[in-house]
C-alpha cells in the first residue's frame, strides 16, 4: 500500500513542471515558462482604492510658504505626506501624515484641523504632483461637502524637492536637513 502511494506520489512529480532558467535559444522548448514569465500582473497603486478627488487641486507657491513660516501664522499647517522616502529632511514644523493613511481618515483630520482653527492646510511630497496634488484634492472635497468656506486645501509648488533646491532662505527652515540627499536629486 505504501509502495503504492509512493509510487503514485513521484509519478505525480514527475509531471510537474521543473524550476528551470530558460534561455532565449531555448525558448522554443518550453513555450509553457516564457508565458508565465512574461505574464506578469503590475499592482494597482496604493490610491486606486478610493475614489478620484473631484477638486482641482490649487498650489500655493513655496515664497508664499517661506512667508508665512517667517510670520508664524498660528492658522497654517504644513503635512509632510512622504512615508518611505522621508528622507533628506522636512520643513520645520511639519505634521508627517503618510499618503497611504489619508483617506480612510479624512473625517478625524478635518475635525482635528477645525479644532484647531486652522485656516491653511498645505500638503506636500518629493513634488507634490502625485500624493501632495491627490490629498490637497481629497481635503478640498472634503471641506466642501462640510460647507465649510474659511478652510483652504493646498499643494506646495515644486514639493520638498523643489524647497530643497531653492536656496538656502528655504533650506534654513528644514529641520534634519542632510545635503547629501539632495545633491542626489539634483544630478
Amino acid at each position: 500500500m505504501n509502495r503504492i502511494l509512493i509510487s503514485t506520489s513521484l509519478r505525480l512529480l514527475r509531471t510537474l513542471p521543473k524550476a528551470r532558467t530558460v534561455r532565449p535559444l531555448q525558448a522554443h522548448r518550453y513555450p509553457h515558462l516564457c508565458a508565465m514569465s512574461t505574464e506578469t500582473s503590475v499592482p494597482a497603486p496604493w490610491h486606486a482604492a478610493y475614489p478620484a478627488p473631484s477638486s482641482q487641486t490649487i498650489f500655493i507657491p513655496r515664497d508664499e510658504v517661506l512667508s508665512i513660516l517667517a510670520n508664524r501664522r498660528k492658522d497654517v499647517v504644513l503635512v509632510d505626506l512622504r512615508r518611505n522616502d522621508f528622507e533628506g529632511g522636512t520643513i520645520r514644523g511639519s505634521l508627517n501624515l503618510p499618503a497611504q493613511s489619508l483617506y480612510p481618515t479624512l473625517p478625524t483630520v478635518y475635525s482635528t484641523l477645525k479644532a484647531a482653527g486652522l485656516q491653511k492646510v498645505i500638503f506636500y511630497c518629493g513634488s507634490s504632483t502625485g500624493r501632495g496634488s491627490r490629498a490637497a484634492s481629497w481635503l478640498a472635497d472634503y471641506i466642501s461637502s462640510q460647507n465649510d468656506t474659511e478652510m483652504q486645501s493646498l499643494a506646495l509648488e515644486g514639493g520638498i524637492k523643489g524647497w530643497a533646491a531653492a536656496g538656502p532662505e528655504y533650506v534654513k527652515w528644514m529641520d534634519e536637513y542632510d545635503e547629501n540627499v539632495w545633491a542626489k536629486h539634483a544630478a
